[in-house]
């Protein structure tokens, strides 16, 4: 297994490797692959790769860039160019995933999974999760993206409003730079609203089949939940009035709960606070707050039910509720869903409705194995395939 990293933390201000051994609930491995930084030795059994970036032909393509791996013991010290900064991301490979820096035609495309968080996370909030599917299935690949306004990818500059379709369209930038063709999409609540618009962005209709994974979120309106659970926008709120750097991560944990938060999502904001210098002795947020209580208002306003209810020929919407979601679902809303399935099936494409039981909200935390279960039939089904330069790719390179 090997794990890509793109993020502004790198020295250079570009893209870099960062370590991934970090500890998950997985079987045991004979052997693994992980991408890291260091200096090699011929004892070190870990293969080291770093990126390097070629300009594309600027008179027939216009200025682009080309993203490939290549062995670190096979570079020729030639200067590496740094990519234009789209958004932060790691992205993990399963044992059997091959990179080439040639074009192959004659190779199918490697398959790739896209997962995307909520408001207020990252893309770490996917790693346990992306490896033990990597281990599961090592063919594929899964790119853990850190949205707008969220983690490293807070400090880049982005154009047009701060806006779910805005941050839809960051994404399928993203993977065209990288060349992915990701058959599977999978999106926790604001990033589920995200991936439905990726895919109503594309071009239609499309040409092979592409999975969407909407993880408890609806369609159109966002709907808060009962009493005594916790709200995005009251959290957002109550974030903006805490000092940008704080002394410690206890003070604003205890400064949560005290507000009224409960402790589990207390800790996991926190998690967004990063020190400020070496001695941790001051902790600042990674994430653009202001930015961020805009996107959240994008996602109670976006609607997304008429492109559900008309899907294009080889989309496969899934919706996954969990049994004890804050957001609440209104039978308004199951019967629509309900009723999109029988018409999607008529019209070539799909529409299915799951319940993750014994799950609140953060369904990868609450039920990971419950999840797994459900999610693994879209890697199983999918068969590989190559996507041909005569037709229209739902993410063109």
């Amino acid at each position: 297994m090997s794990a890509v990293s793109c993020s502004t933390a790198s020295s250079s201000g570009g893209c870099g490797l960062r370590s991934q051994l970090k500890t998950c609930a997985l079987p045991a491995f004979t052997s693994l692959n992980f991408g890291r930084t260091g200096p090699n030795s011929q004892s070190d059994r870990l293969s080291i790769h770093r990126l390097e970036l070629v300009h594309g032909n600027r008179k027939a393509r216009g200025t682009t860039i080309c993203m490939t791996l290549v062995d670190e013991r096979q570079s020729t010290g030639q200067k590496v160019v740094d990519p234009p900064r789209i958004l932060a991301y790691d992205l993990v490979q399963g044992a059997l995933v091959k990179w080439t820096w040639k074009e192959d035609k004659s190779v199918p495309d490697t398959p790739a999974a896209v997962l995307l968080h909520g408001i207020l996370g990252s893309g770490k909030n996917w790693g346990t999760f992306a490896r033990r599917l990597a281990h599961e299935f090592p063919n594929w690949q899964f790119l853990l993206v850190d949205l707008r306004c969220h983690g490293d990818s807070a400090s880049l500059k982005k154009r047009g409003p701060n806006s779910v379709a805005t941050t839809a369209s960051d994404v399928l930038k993203l993977v065209g730079q990288l060349r992915l063709t990701p058959r599977v999409l999978v999106g926790h609540s604001f990033g589920g609203k995200v991936v439905l618009s990726m895919v109503e962005q594309a071009a239609k209709p499309l040409p092979r089949p592409v999975r969407a994974w909407v993880l408890d979120a609806t369609p159109g309106k966002v709907r808060a939940g009962g009493d005594g659970e916790d709200h995005p926008r009251e959290l957002i709120s109550f974030l903006s009035t805490l000092p940008k750097v704080v002394s410690s991560k206890p003070e604003v944990l205890n400064a949560l709960i005290k507000e009224g938060f409960s402790n589990e999502v207390s800790q996991w904001v926190v998690t967004n606070l990063r020190p400020t210098g070496p001695s941790c002795s001051s902790f600042s947020w990674t994430f653009d707050l202001d930015g961020i209580s805009q996107l959240y208002q994008s996602y109670e306003e976006t609607n997304l039910w008429n492109f559900v209810e008309n899907l294009p020929r080889g989309v496969h919407v899934n919706f996954l509720k969990a049994e004890r979601s804050l957001h609440r679902w209104a039978l308004e809303d199951l019967q629509r869903i309900h009723a999109a399935e029988e018409l999607a099936s008529e019209e070539g494409g799909g529409v299915e409705m799951h319940v993750l039981e014994d799950a609140g909200h953060w369904v990868h935390t609450d039920n990971p194995d419950g999840l797994f279960r459900i999610l693994s039939s879209s890697f199983q089904v999918l068969r590989a395939w190559r996507c041909k330069r005569s037709t229209f790719c739902l993410f063109p390179v």
